[in-house]
């Protein structure tokens, strides 16, 4: 084994996943651990009662440990929610250094004056990732160490979220208690899962559509563009359905799963399906065709949400190799297609890359978070060894 074991933990809305790791000496990545738990205490992607969450990360990291036949003390952290944003800062620094020649200071100068993005009073960075160097304000460089100028800009993409809700994720780790060794985005972590290098550098956008949130990452003109969460996923396609069609919330998870469809497909408008009796309520039969309508209608609305924040950011004409989805709303039927309609660009249903072991965490793209916050950690910890610069966002594009 070249470095000690990461363990990584997606404190997520219906379900918590705790996966061991280990990376051999090619750099490939090995799960030999894996815990699963439904989730409780957390709406949206967000921690609302501490208590309940610890006591599923507990179960979760008991099995993980108990599969991988390791304790753990520390943990690689996914964090998400709507609150989470991204912002582009750029920033300006003079070359001091001797013959105006671009030397490493300079380049350290220009990052730190880049990452200091203002920021709402509330929210704490969570990642910074450089994208374009600029020389005298002009010429763009992508790698400017040497060259002669007067001035060196940077941008800097800022993904950010509000402090009090990172915390209180951080918080159930800390209760359980383990060490926080480092936070990462989810949506980050699902794109670095499932992207190739041709997709990253030809433009595209990443969308993790969980229980509660819908994470995106978008690639454009060879750098990571933007990133963000809204505060919508799968749930509220279910709760939509409960509350249009009057029934129980266990009975409206059943018809979505087995009926329900991100595009409406059926061409008999008479089509019924009958649900039994169930917690006071009596047996029914409902429409497919209302069912449908109501699930698309949530489901456009989400993708349209954003596909208007990138529109805002001029991205869209930018996204050359499509659309790829995670998570485990994308599994709805329909999915792709809504997604094709809504962008007009190609989509294709996202599969963790370059990491083996337990079939599930390599394999479904509901486990698409974890297996990339995986593969963060151990690029994290030796880019930290190594303390080289850029060598992150080479990464990160897949360069």
């Amino acid at each position: 084994m070249a470095t000690e074991p990461v363990v990584a933990l997606e404190i997520g809305t219906s379900k918590v996943v705790a996966l061991v790791a280990e990376i051999r000496e090619d750099g490939h990545v090995m799960v030999t651990g894996m815990g699963e738990q439904p989730s409780t205490g957390v709406r949206k992607g967000e921690v609302m009662d501490i208590g309940n969450a610890v006591a599923s990360v507990r179960a979760a990291l008991s099995s993980a440990e108990e599969s991988g036949d390791v304790n753990i003390g520390k943990v690689f952290l996914a964090v998400s929610g709507g609150h989470v944003r991204s912002v582009v800062n750029r920033g300006n620094t003079p070359v001091l250094d001797p013959g105006y020649e671009i030397g490493q200071a300079t380049l350290d100068e220009v990052g730190e004056v880049a990452a200091a993005a203002p920021l709402p009073l509330e929210c704490d960075k969570i990642h910074t990732i450089r994208q374009h160097f600029y020389i005298d304000g002009r010429e763009r460089a992508t790698n400017p160490a040497g060259m002669e100028a007067r001035t060196l800009s940077l941008d800097m993409l800022v993904v950010y979220g509000m402090r009090s809700r990172l915390n209180n994720t951080i918080k159930v780790v800390k209760e359980v208690p383990l060490d926080v060794e480092d936070v990462a985005f989810s949506g980050l972590c699902s794109a670095l899962s499932v992207l190739s290098p041709e997709q990253k550098q030809g433009g595209v956008l990443a969308m993790d559509m969980g229980a509660g949130t819908t994470d995106f990452v978008a690639y454009a003109d060879n750098v990571l563009a933007a990133a963000g969460a809204i505060g919508v996923g799968g749930d509220h396609v279910t709760n939509d359905i409960a509350i249009g069609m009057s029934i129980p919330t266990s009975q409206a998870e059943r018809l979505k799963v087995e009926h329900g469809t991100a595009v409406q497909d059926v061409s008999d408008e008479t089509l019924r399906v009958s649900i039994p009796a169930e917690g006071g309520s009596p047996s029914r039969s409902l429409s497919v065709k209302a069912l449908q309508t109501i699930a698309h209608a949530r489901v456009d609305e989400t993708l349209q949400i954003v596909r208007t924040r990138l529109g805002d950011l001029g991205l869209l004409r930018h996204i050359g190799a499509g659309v790829v989805l995670t998570g485990g709303g994308a599994k709805m039927k329909g999915m792709v297609e809504a997604v094709q309609n809504v962008f007009n660009l190609p989509c294709s249903m996202g599969k963790p890359r370059n990491i083996s072991g337990l079939a599930a965490a390599s394999e479904g793209p509901e486990y698409a978070t974890a297996s990339g916050l995986v593969q963060y950690a151990f690029k994290v910890r030796g880019e930290s060894r190594r303390k080289q610069g850029g060598g992150l966002l080479n990464w990160l594009m897949g360069r």
